[in-house]
């Protein structure tokens, strides 16, 4: 589910790609005479098992119904990471029409070279994409456009294990860890009761590393405010500062390791709490007995808002017939296929009023309507030039100040505020 690419590479194809504009017969447009082409086109999905099962039935059911437009789907190549490979069609000029696995922070990179569509030139494209997922999807533009589609979501929460929580005398079903106070007395309760830590983040340098444990933390606790806003980092402030001493007593006290887990630590038990998304339900349902709650803050929000870790659909300009590929975007997210893929996957469609959309799905899954409700509350990664390379300026220093302590916070956060400012601005 998540972003997984190194910022070099990612950053070294970026250049190549600016330098090569490899993106069909319009690197800098739609494609042209493209943009009213019908006939066959191909798609990619991620290889999401249950994913793939929803996008088979969805291609079968517009065949049956359009035989002079056929769709053909197949997996995202093999590579380190779908944004890899989808770079490399984009080079190639052999990138599909279509691919519904798309995370916002590869965009803007993308959008430079030339390689995607401008939704928005659809007569019904603007239109279409903010009467299916409302205000929000403005977050989602980049240069005024809107060059993917708000997809799915799988909103941040923590997640918890029951058994672990009731053995350190937490109450599992209402653990009362809404505020930062809060939260670190039950993680210090969980240590003492033998377990090898309360929470475990991945302490790994990877730029999208930020988005799973500093990030959800701050948008709770300005109420949505990007990392990145009107040209300029926004954190350097006291809500950064109160996320980042959070994180750093959490890994000064021992309560999470400095060290990556060899295992899932959710299944062996070495960790009481993970920052996960409503895969996990299905992930973990078998084997731990789960809980979620809100990520917390420093007076306990009530209304929390979170990360949206969202995957999107994008349409490329070496795409030949883009009108089809249009319709059979529309077609692929409208209400009916909407709800086969929550069916399918448990991920949450970013559409308005999810909860009264699908109400028999969530009556008959209780344990995905927390998930539908933080729907309501998400925020996602800024739409931004040189995307990667801040974020990974973020996670270097935020990494050797709060996890590793080389550095005070004071340090991390005006250097690397106003690093990211200058890459962006």
């Amino acid at each position: 589910m998540k972003f997984t690419k190194t910022a070099a590479l990612v950053g070294a194809a970026t250049l190549m790609l600016a330098a090569c504009s490899g993106g069909g017969e319009d690197s800098g447009g739609d494609g042209g005479g493209a943009a009213t082409g019908t006939g066959p086109i191909e798609i990619w999905l991620s290889n999401n098992e249950a994913e793939i099962a929803w996008g088979e039935a969805v291609v079968e059911a517009w065949n049956a119904e359009n035989p002079d437009q056929e769709v053909t789907a197949q997996e995202i190549p093999a590579g380190s990471s779908s944004e890899e490979a989808i770079t490399a069609a984009i080079t190639a000029g052999t990138a599909p029409c279509l691919v519904y696995n798309i995370a916002t922070a590869a965009v803007s990179g993308w959008v430079q070279q030339g390689g995607l569509v401008d939704l928005s030139t659809f007569d019904d494209g603007a239109s279409y994409i903010e009467e299916r997922g409302g205000d929000s999807t403005a977050a989602y533009q980049s240069d005024g456009g809107y060059y993917q589609l708000p997809w799915k979501s799988n909103p941040v929460m923590v997640m918890y294990n029951k058994d672990l929580f009731e053995q350190a005398g937490l109450d599992p079903e209402n653990p009362e860890m809404s505020t930062h106070a809060d939260f670190l007395d039950g993680a210090r309760q969980i240590v003492d009761s033998g377990v090898e830590s309360a929470i475990w983040p991945s302490p790994t340098n990877e730029f999208y590393q930020p988005w799973f444990d500093f990030y959800p933390l701050y948008l709770a606790e300005t109420g949505g405010t990007q990392l990145v806003e009107d040209g300029a980092a926004t954190f350097d402030n006291e809500a950064g500062a109160a996320v980042a001493d959070f994180w750093s007593t959490i890994y000064t006290e021992g309560l999470a390791p400095r060290e990556a887990a060899t295992d899932d630590a959710m299944v062996s038990g070495t960790t009481a709490m993970q920052l996960a998304g409503p895969w996990a339900i299905a992930s973990y349902g078998d084997s731990v007995d789960v809980g979620f709650m809100p990520v917390p803050t420093t007076g306990g929000s009530e209304d929390v808002v979170t990360f949206a870790d969202s995957k999107n659909v994008s349409l490329f300009t070496a795409c030949e017939n883009q009108a089809t590929a249009w319709e059979f975007l529309k077609f692929s997210t409208s209400a009916d296929s909407d709800g086969q893929l929550l069916e399918a996957t448990g991920q949450m469609p970013m559409r308005t009023d999810l909860a009264g959309t699908y109400p028999d799905y969530f009556e008959a899954n209780p344990m995905y309507a927390a998930f539908a409700d933080q729907t309501e509350r998400v925020a996602d990664v800024p739409s931004i030039p040189n995307s990667v390379e801040a974020w990974q300026v973020f996670r270097e220093s935020y990494s050797s100040a709060v996890i590793f302590g080389n550095t005070t916070i004071e340090e991390f956060l005006s250097g690397s505020a106003e690093e990211i400012t200058g890459l962006v601005g």
